[in-house]
């Protein structure tokens, strides 16, 4: 796909600037394989029975943090089949600490949030590979941003690699 590439600044707001940064590689399907490949060396660093974890009071633990990056991606996957599609209906934005509250992680074991990611991971891909090149160029609005479709996928991989950092920095010990 030739549009699969990086998209330009201008296909998504400022906000999610930085995660388009931090997504890695060439193509759009690169990118989202780095990005698992990047969330699976840091959940072996994970110690066991850690995902219940918080860094701080009144913030995420890490299990949350991963019910967050599957509400995400399915929430981008969707916003980018409408967009695909040419669905120009505005889609809203959602209230990802609700959804967090709601989600009962803690009846969750981790090991299960990360087969759901390589489940839900393997489909995003699919979905993407579906979109022609024509397709991924389109857009819509979101949340009251305009986005197109393949800068939802690369945000995907990008917010990924943010909360990996964050992991990384806030709730594991550096060897």
């Amino acid at each position: 796909m030739d549009n699969a590439h990086r998209p330009g600044l201008d296909e998504l707001e400022a906000y999610y600037h930085s995660y388009l940064a931090k997504a890695e590689g060439d193509d759009l399907f690169q990118a989202l394989k780095n990005a698992s490949e990047r969330l699976w060396r840091t959940v072996y660093r994970i110690p066991t029975g850690f995902g219940d974890h918080r860094y701080a009071p009144g913030k995420w633990s890490i299990k949350e943090v991963f019910q967050h990056l599957l509400d995400t991606e399915r929430i981008f996957c969707y916003r980018a089949l409408c967009f695909a599609r040419n669905d120009h209906t505005e889609l809203p934005g959602f209230d990802e600490n609700s959804y967090i509250d709601h989600a009962q992680v803690e009846k969750r074991e981790l090991h299960e949030l990360l087969s759901e990611h390589d489940l839900l991971r393997a489909s995003t891909i699919a979905l993407f590979k579906g979109f022609s090149d024509e397709m991924l160029l389109r857009g819509g609005i979101a949340n009251g941003k305009h986005i197109t479709v393949r800068a939802l996928g690369w945000t995907i991989a990008g917010h990924v690699m943010h909360h990996m950092d964050v992991i990384d920095e806030r709730y594991l010990v550096k060897d």
